[in-house]
């Protein structure tokens, strides 16, 4: 009895199946739905649960059995779900079939399916069911429901949508109406709804909507951009202390999404659209509100009363244009109207008389006197503004009191010289007739910018050394073509910058720091016009604090250290203008050629084959190196970091570098390098309560993309901080010796280098050869093998069959070596070894109080026995990388 009473509230026949992916399970669901074809308060959870249910079951049918679609079909299934929507049954019950039609519709992968879900036309009936589209979540299922529908046109399934009798195409018709709503997301969800239904190709469908639907929805997009602009130029005139910038960030990503909506309609190439689309583009957007607001002084034409917008952002969005479309009949005609480039034609090329006719007859009687009066404007003004407004450009690269403007402007020019539609016939610059007036603006700037109170930020100048060489060398393998007279203002500027730069070399403490870190940044990360014009900072006055959060380059320097940064990026990039135009490779930076150096995790062979004094180090994946260490050069030590974890390393002390290496416990002569650093980076100081201990810490290299943050140095983590604990106080203190020296001496090294770039006399004790410490290393390993070959030592060393030793990333020492401390290896008693001077041992303090040198022998026996000893205390976790 509470069987069949059960079975009857449920509107079924008989219990509820066990498997839920099953054609019964359908079949009982069916029934669901026949018992409750009205929605009520008691029923509703219940259809919204059999909604889910059949849902599930249809994609498992999909996949698994056709039968189940069958009977989908048979029953008309998909009328309950219109029936239920036509009913008042409230947002819960809607959002919910929604969300079963999107999940549905998504998930359909077998073609025949799709054909039958979208047979009868009941899709289209529920697309322009009225919703209530005033709840939110109604409106987000309802276009996502719309936007997957878009994903499954073709050729084949456009009929289903598209009426050709009847000229009725729903799924566009409705989708556009909601092409400037407030939600982004649907905002979105049109664009890629419309794109989808342009790339299907359908010749009656794109007749369709070019005909009844091309103009007013292109109309009301042009006219919905330019609305946004003005609220972005607002924006912009409003927030003069950067107190907006959240905002502003959100307005010039909501402008580059429209521009390249736009370009992604063009590049689809559908002639009948892109007619339609740049003639609207051209009259009601580009004309009144870009190209006009370039001169203050010009009447402005009829456009609804629109304000027009500022120059700086004019210049920002014409920069946008050209970088965005390429679109040839478009930009060019852009083009010759701001630089009156061949005539005065100013129509997109590509109308003819009828497409204008097919136009007009979609626009109402007052558009079409704004368009005549507008029309008659341009006609009127073509001979007088049409160079008015490339004076107008140029006029921007004057350095007055800031390059607020000139950095647009140098933007607008860059960009219409990289325009593939502008270049699709012949380079852009070697048609240009005022390129000498553009080439005079620029050296006029760039010698602004070398000045030491100048106000040009650092990347307009990158900027403008970037459009200098493009308009110089437009066919780079040809030679340039400055005259004798910009050259030597070239050569003036120059001289200029390295002044300035030669002014913080002696003053300031932290310049090599700061000279490799600007080289660094300026290799690892050059200027992308693109992304510059997507930071909505620069569209705001330049400011000189760096509170703002505005990146360096960006805006004016604060402080000492700021104002030397930006000495040192001028004096490099007026470097690498000096060196394109003379066609000259660099080979002085950067100072360290950083793939050249050992990196973590290194695999380095240690085993040596003692001649004459010498080690072969053998580095498995490039070959064979010449390394030469003595004593103090490989010390084994414990490193305690600050977690307490003790680690048995070996401390390698190179010219440039300090190295941690960790021995290979199964293979003797073996070991990785665990951790790499730089000695100019090093900082070193003793324990007072342990003669043993050494407190060292490597900080940030100037190399590292970390080191020239906006936030303070003293905030910044160093690479390595520990405790080195040695064997005995005498390692210790030869350590610090080492290390102290190296610092002192590979500083030394590197600030002679750029005192020989930057002209200034210094002297130094062991001042290295001309060329980069690269060259140093490379001319010493040439002059040590010669002396090796030349002396016909007997014995292998470990050398190719050609007899090559390939140069060591080490760096090289011509001095003794007899054994490493704390390696095991299997040395030749017979091998003689260059005498050293007591000075080179580590000495010690006796009772008589003579200081009395201790034998390198010594050294090394005992920190074998040291390793020996500790070697229980180490643990599997101490292998972890530092």
């Amino acid at each position: 009895m509470f069987r069949s009473r059960s079975g009857s509230w449920f509107g079924g026949s008989g219990s509820k199946p066990k498997n839920p992916h099953s054609l019964e399970h359908l079949k009982y669901l069916y029934n669901v739905m026949i018992k409750n074809q009205t929605v009520s308060e008691s029923n509703r959870s219940l259809l919204v649960e059999s909604l889910r249910s059949i849902t599930e079951i249809l994609i498992w049918g999909d996949q698994n059995d056709s039968s189940v679609f069958d009977f989908f079909l048979e029953k008309n299934m998909l009328s309950f779900f219109l029936r239920i929507m036509k009913q008042k049954c409230g947002s819960f019950v809607c959002v919910q079939l929604l969300q079963t039609l999107n999940i549905l519709f998504e998930n359909i992968r077998n073609e025949t399916s799709l054909y039958y879900l979208l047979s009868n036309n009941h899709v289209n009936c529920i697309i322009v069911h009225k919703f209530d589209f005033s709840d939110e979540e109604v409106m987000a299922y309802y276009i996502s429901f719309l936007k997957t529908l878009s994903l499954k046109l073709n050729v084949h399934t456009i009929h289903f949508f598209f009426n050709e009798n009847t000229n009725d195409f729903p799924l566009y018709t409705e989708a556009i109406k909601f092409f400037n709503h407030s939600e982004s997301m649907v905002r979105i969800a049109v664009r890629t709804l419309t794109l989808n239904v342009y790339k299907v190709g359908d010749e009656a469908m794109l007749n369709f909507i070019r005909d009844r639907t091309a103009a007013p929805y292109f109309s009301n997009l042009v006219w919905f951009i330019g609305n946004h602009i003005v609220e972005l130029d607002n924006c912009v005139r409003a927030d003069a202390d950067h107190q907006s910038r959240g905002r502003l960030s959100d307005l010039v990503a909501e402008h580059l999404d429209h521009i390249h909506y736009v370009n992604d309609i063009l590049c689809l190439s559908i002639d009948n659209l892109n007619e339609v689309l740049v003639e609207q583009l051209f009259q009601r957007l580009l004309l009144p509100l870009y190209i006009n607001s370039l001169n203050k002084g010009q009447v402005q034409t009829k456009s609804g009363d629109r304000p027009m917008v500022s120059r700086v952002v004019s210049l920002f969005l014409l920069s946008q244009i050209f970088l965005i479309i390429h679109h040839k009949p478009l930009v060019v005609t852009i083009l010759k109207l701001l630089i009156n480039f061949e005539g005065n034609q100013i129509m997109p090329s590509g109308f003819n008389h009828e497409s204008s006719v097919a136009i007009e007859d979609n626009i109402t009687d007052e558009e079409k006197e704004q368009r005549i009066s507008s029309s008659t404007a341009v006609s009127s003004n073509s001979t007088s503004n049409l160079t008015s407004h490339l004076e107008t450009i140029l006029d921007c690269l004057d350095p007055a009191e800031n390059d607020y403007e000139a950095l647009f402007g140098l933007s607008l020019l860059y960009a219409m010289g990289q325009n593939r539609g502008v270049n699709e016939d012949q380079p852009f610059w070697n048609t240009t007739e005022w390129k000498s007036i553009l080439i005079a603006k620029l050296m006029l700037l760039l010698t602004s910018a070398c000045q030491m109170t100048s106000k040009i930020r650092p990347v307009a100048v990158d900027l403008a050394i970037n459009l200098l060489i493009a308009v110089a060398i437009p066919n780079p393998p040809n030679h340039h073509e400055l005259d004798d007279k910009n050259l030597a203002v070239l050569e003036q500027a120059k001289e200029e910058s390295i002044m300035v730069a030669r002014t913080f070399f002696k003053s300031e403490d932290m310049f090599l720091e700061l000279f490799e870190a600007e080289v660094n940044e300026i290799i690892k990360r050059p200027l992308q016009v693109e992304y510059l014009l997507q930071d909505s900072s620069i569209l705001l006055p330049p400011t000189g604090t760096p509170m703002t959060g505005i990146e360096f380059t960006k805006r004016l320097p604060c402080g000492e250290v700021e104002r030397a940064r930006r000495a040192i990026r001028v004096f490099v990039l007026m470097r690498r203008l000096s060196l394109a135009i003379s066609e000259e490779v660099e080979t002085q930076l950067p100072l360290v050629c950083v793939q050249q150096c050992i990196k973590i995790s290194d695999i380095l062979d240690l085993s040596e084959m003692t001649l004459h004094g010498l080690t072969v180090l053998r580095y498995p994946t490039s070959g064979f190196y010449l390394f030469y260490l003595d004593n103090s050069d490989l010390i084994a030590c414990t490193v305690v970091n600050r977690e307490g974890t003790r680690l048995r390393r070996f401390l390698v002390i190179d010219p440039i570098q300090l190295i941690l290496v960790e021995p290979d416990s199964r293979r003797l002569g073996w070991g990785v390098a665990k951790f790499v650093g730089f000695l100019q980076d090093v900082e070193v100081t003793g324990d007072k309560d342990d003669s043993r201990c050494l407190h060292v810490t490597v900080h940030n290299s100037p190399t590292s993309t970390t080191f020239l943050s906006d936030r303070s140095p003293a905030h910044r983590l160093p690479q390595l901080a520990a405790r080195f604990v040695f064997d005995d106080h005498i390692r210790c203190m030869a350590a610090k010796q080492r290390l102290s020296k190296g610092r002192i001496k590979a500083r030394q090294r590197k600030m002679h280098l750029i005192g020989k770039i930057l002209d200034v006399n210094t002297s130094t004790p062991s001042s290295p050869p001309p060329g980069t410490l690269h060259a140093l290393r490379q001319d010493s390993i040439a002059r040590t093998r010669n002396a090796i070959l030349g002396r016909g030592v007997p014995g292998n060393l470990g050398l190719s069959s050609a007899g090559t030793a390939f140069p060591s990333p080490f760096g090289i020492r011509p001095i003794g070596f007899r054994r490493a401390p704390g390696l095991a290896v299997t040395g030749r008693s017979d091998t003689p070894v260059r005498p050293r001077s007591s000075s080179a041992h580590p000495t010690v303090q006796r009772e008589n109080g003579n200081k009395e040198a201790i034998p390198l022998t010594e050294l090394s026996t005992s920190a074998d026995h040291s390793q020996n000893s500790n070697q229980q205390d180490s643990s599997a976790g101490q292998a972890a990388n530092l």
